[in-house]
């Protein structure tokens, strides 16, 4: 029944489309936009004026990075926050080269894999303190910073400062998330004295002021990293932890680090195409490009069932392998290479059949077992693509007093069979779902993107990166597209895909395709809100222009001068 009332949903929602527009897709909600010297796009419209306030006064797109997403975990706590995790890939102009940077953070050194069997435990809990690993973001923006930075860090946090300090409108979308959290996170000690003044959730417009976090940062400005690792807010945060019965220690935040990593690619029809190497699934949009690749997608259409299906059931190959593989690459040799060779693509793609959905596929035999985004750029060509997140959108719900933000639960990633890859063990960095991406062609940039939203993520890059290749949209076009989105895979964290999974399909495809689809097997429903969050810049080599775009279906902004 439940199967049949989803159909019914869907078909009532199927044929929205955007207004009328003089030129471009009809399913497009505006044009991108065009600048010379600057462009941000980020998931907040403050957000976005942060980082072009601070490209006007000097900074580097890395600086404007770094500001942007201070204001981020200000404004959109149900995404971000320095208690989380981050991930980018920098293209420096002076060297021509792309620099990527996993700054995750890892497993307590206390907690082993005996107290979840102590427990009762098969799985990591998403709440509370166990799922708590330590959060890199901090220590991120300092890499990022020492590397690439130009103003000094005081006034990169600064306008955030003075945001939390005065307060900000909470916009509508974070308003609705907010509350959402807020019904599972509350019961944890310190949650309500930062988010719920006045015993509620902030509303729609409503002024939000967050003096702790204005704290938390002036002492990040004042001193650095190390005023968040091995400071009084280290100290603070191990209290708190052991106070709730949670592992996370002084020691653990003191000996963190970040790691400066290689990006992988694949070639997709002459265009390169960028992702980070594990404990992260960026890899996992390059096994499925690959297997696109096999195909004349061009010639099926966008919105095909004939390409919807064969999209399908490349994301169930490569999820299969993300299932097995993916890993902290300190702990297991994850086979990048023959992951992601174009040799592996054509004999997993043998297993698709045209005309029937899988139920199920086996994870490939390999010789060795080896949420915000944001991006900007500056006029001397410096662009970063960034992610940041809490995981589960505000995160854990350990909320250390006085600081103002949550503590990630990033650990719930972690799977509890002792023969897996990414198996829990202490001082590991999970599996890690958030990523950002990059496209060059011809050893030049061309698109910094992302797509949030957990298993949507790979999905969603890949989605992007056909509908600019092969269906030739412009980047916001490429970003409005209806969406695919295909849940029910085998995960990291041991589950495995029962029944093929279902297959969810946003408003704006046309029933006839979904007919189709049905008959081929697939069980077909509507999904709200579960399709990602794109924000996208693009280098238009020939015009010496940046080209912006943002998700519609939130809150974001590009912008530019």
């Amino acid at each position: 029944m439940r199967h049949i009332f989803l159909i019914i949903l869907f078909l009532l929602v199927a044929n929205v489309y955007a207004q009328d527009r003089i030129t471009g897709k009809t399913f497009a909600s505006r044009s991108e936009v065009i600048a010379q010297h600057g462009i941000a796009a980020t998931s907040h419209p403050l957000a976005t004026q942060v980082a072009l306030d601070i490209l006007k006064k000097g900074g580097t797109a890395i600086d404007a990075a770094i500001a942007a997403n201070a204001c981020l975990g200000l404004m959109e706590p149900t995404g971000c926050g320095i208690g989380g995790d981050l991930y980018a890939i920098v293209w420096d102009s002076k060297t021509s080269k792309l620099h990527g940077l996993n700054a995750s953070g890892r497993s307590p050194k206390s907690l082993t894999a005996n107290v979840f069997a102590q427990k009762g435990l098969n799985s990591i809990p998403p709440y509370g303190p166990l799922p708590v690993s330590v959060p890199g973001a901090v220590d991120g923006w300092d890499q990022l910073h020492k590397k690439f930075g130009r103003l000094p860090l005081s006034a990169l946090l600064e306008p955030a400062i003075k945001y939390a300090e005065q307060g900000f409108p909470v916009t509508e979308l974070i308003a609705f998330y907010m509350a959402a959290g807020a019904r599972n996170l509350s019961k944890y000690e310190g949650f309500s004295e930062v988010y719920m003044p006045g015993g509620k959730t902030p509303a729609k417009g409503e002024i939000f002021r967050n003096p702790a976090l204005a704290s938390t940062y002036r002492k990040i400005a004042t001193g650095g990293r190390n005023a968040f690792y091995k400071g009084d807010i280290a100290r603070t945060i191990a209290d708190y932890m052991k106070k709730q019965g949670g592992y996370l220690s002084y020691e653990d935040l003191a000996t963190h680090t970040s790691t400066w990593v290689e990006p992988v690619s694949v070639n997709y029809r002459g265009y390169d195409i960028w992702e980070l190497p594990p404990n992260g699934q960026g890899i996992a949009a390059l096994q499925m490009l690959n297997i696109l690749e096999q195909y004349d997608i061009a010639s099926m259409g966008f919105g095909s069932a004939e390409y919807i299906h064969v999209f399908t059931e490349a994301k169930k190959l490569a999820f299969e392998d993300r299932a097995m593989y993916y890993a902290d690459m300190d702990f297991a040799l994850v086979p990048v290479k023959q992951l992601i060779s174009k040799e592996y693509a054509i004999e997993r793609s043998k297993l698709i059949n045209p005309s029937r959905a899988a139920k199920a596929y086996d994870p490939g035999i390999l010789k060795t077992p080896e949420t915000i985004y944001l991006t900007v750029a500056d006029g001397e060509g410096n662009i970063i693509s960034l992610i940041q997140s809490n995981y589960r959108g505000m995160g854990s719900g350990m909320t250390p007093p006085g600081l103002g933000f949550v503590l990630q639960d990033r650990g719930e990633m972690f799977s509890l069979n002792p023969n897996h890859a990414n198996s829990y063990q202490p001082g590991k960095r999970p599996f890690h779902t958030i990523i950002p991406c990059f496209i060059t062609r011809e050893g030049k940039p061309w698109v910094s993107f992302g797509v949030m939203g957990g298993a949507m993520q790979p999905q969603g890059h890949a989605q992007i990166v056909v509908n600019l290749i092969d269906f030739g949209m412009g980047l916001q076009e490429a970003g409005d597209a209806p969406r695919i989105q295909h849940e029910g895979s085998s995960e990291p964290t041991g589950e495995k895909m029962v029944n093929g999974g279902d297959l969810y399909l946003e408003s704006g495809i046309d029933y006839e395709q979904i007919r189709k689809l049905v008959l081929k097997g697939h069980r077909v429903g509507y999904n709200v809100g579960g399709y990602g969050g794109y924000q996208a810049i693009m280098w238009d080599d020939k015009n010496k222009v940046y080209l912006g775009a943002s998700e519609s279906r939130k809150d974001g902004q590009a912008s530019g001068y």
